[in-house]
């Protein structure tokens, strides 16, 4: 069913960075609707595989942005091109130049096992399978694909579930470092938290909600914590969830 394909949305990005980036996103949901309506399944699938690789991508800038050091380390085995080009990526779409299967790698760095990461990435292998003109019609029917689409979320939910400690880090650090009107980018609590929290990160609907759990009385102990505390009410007035 589309609609229950459509609870991939919960785990991309609520935000962009640029039209051209959401624009994408878009193009492949199309792509996969349209295929899926009229019956091109093996197609579908094909775009659906898409935005779970970009998933995968948005979850390794967060984790590029906000582990540096862990991730600077997991750049051994890539030649030294490569490795400037990740570490200085403007886009989270600069690791689709990374071999689809080496890049679920990084996912070890949020406590992902090497058993899991071998089950996630037999998605790749099967994606290209059927990106091939081998003959074969590997997802004739409804039915086919739909299971597929059903293993794709409960991946993703599994990965999800992984790296949540990656969107708890993530508020923890903005926080502490935007609770100033005066320094930050943005002088509005709800335009701080919109494009330098959410759409910087690439945060997903899931991953905010991740974050309107956080424990704010941990940085009871900061000197700024008054104010930390009032962009934190800000954030959770707006995003929390009923």
């Amino acid at each position: 069913m589309i609609e229950d394909a459509y609870q991939i949305f919960d785990y991309l990005p609520s935000s962009f960075q640029s039209e051209k980036e959401e624009e994408y996103i878009s193009f492949l949901w199309d792509t996969f609707e349209s295929n899926y309506k009229n019956e091109k399944y093996q197609f579908a699938f094909l775009a659906y595989h898409m935005l779970y690789m970009s998933f995968i991508y948005f979850i390794i800038w967060q984790i590029k942005n906000n582990r540096p050091e862990d991730f600077g380390k997991a750049m051994i085995g890539f030649n030294k091109d490569l490795e400037h080009q990740l570490l200085n990526a403007t886009s989270p779409f600069t690791f689709s130049e990374i071999p689809e299967r080496s890049v679920f790698r990084f996912l070890k760095l949020v406590g992902c096992a090497n058993l899991n990461i071998g089950n996630y990435t037999k998605l790749v292998d099967e994606r290209n399978d059927i990106a091939h003109s081998n003959g074969n019609i590997f997802y004739a029917d409804q039915k086919s694909v739909d299971e597929k689409i059903e293993e794709v979320l409960k991946i993703i939910g599994e990965i999800h579930f992984t790296s949540q400690c990656i969107a708890s880090d993530c508020f923890k650090k903005f926080l502490t470092d935007s609770y100033d009107p005066d320094v930050r980018e943005y002088a509005a609590d709800l335009d701080q938290v919109r494009e330098v929290l959410i759409s910087k990160h690439f945060l997903s609907q899931k991953q905010i909600e991740i974050c309107a759990t956080f424990d704010i009385a941990a940085l009871s102990s900061n000197p700024n914590y008054p104010q930390i505390k009032l962009l934190y009410e800000a954030f959770i007035k707006e995003y929390k969830s009923e």
